[in-house]
C-alpha cells in the first residue's frame, strides 16, 4: 500500500501554513522564507525502508524510514525530533515529539493529489501536491 505514495509530488495548494509553523515554534524570518518556496517531495521505496525527500530552493530535507520504528530526524526548521511513521488507513502517519511536544503530519492519496495534513494541537493545515512523475 505504501507504493501508492512513491514518486514525485510537486506542491500546488497550501493553506494555514504560516499559523502551523508558529505553532511549532519557527521564527518570523524563516517563516517568510518557508512560505515562498514550492518544495517538491520525492518518496521511495527499498524494500521495507521509504525515503521521503523534501527539495526546494530554500532549503532539502530526506529522512529514511521503517515503518512502525522510532529514529532521529532533525526538520527543516532544524527541531531535532523523535519520530515514527505508520501506514493506517490508506494514510501514512508521521508523528514527531520533542520538548514535550507533539506534531502529526498525515499523508493521504485522494483524487491522484498527495495531501499532507499538518496538525499541531489546535491548528491544522494542508498541502496539497500534484504528481510531478
Amino acid at each position: 500500500m505504501a507504493g501508492a505514495f512513491a514518486g514525485a509530488w510537486r506542491l500546488a495548494d497550501s493553506r494555514h501554513f504560516d499559523e502551523y509553523m508558529k505553532a511549532i515554534g519557527v521564527g518570523f524570518a524563516m517563516r517568510q522564507i518557508a512560505n515562498l518556496t514550492k518544495p517538491t517531495t520525492v518518496i521511495e521505496l527499498e524494500g521495507d525502508k521509504i525515503t521521503v525527500k523534501t527539495q526546494s530552493t530554500f532549503k532539502s530535507t530526506e529522512i529514511c524510514f521503517v515503518l512502525g520504528e522510532e529514529f532521529d530526524e532533525t526538520t527543516a526548521d532544524d527541531r531535532h525530533v523523535k519520530s515514527t511513521v505508520t501506514l493506517e488507513g490508506g494514510k501514512l502517519i508521521h508523528v514527531q515529539k520533542w520538548d514535550g511536544k507533539e506534531t502529526t503530519l498525515v499523508r493521504e492519496l485522494e483524487n491522484g493529489k498527495l495531501i499532507l495534513t499538518l496538525t499541531m494541537g489546535t491548528v491544522t493545515c494542508t498541502r496539497t501536491y500534484e504528481r510531478a512523475t
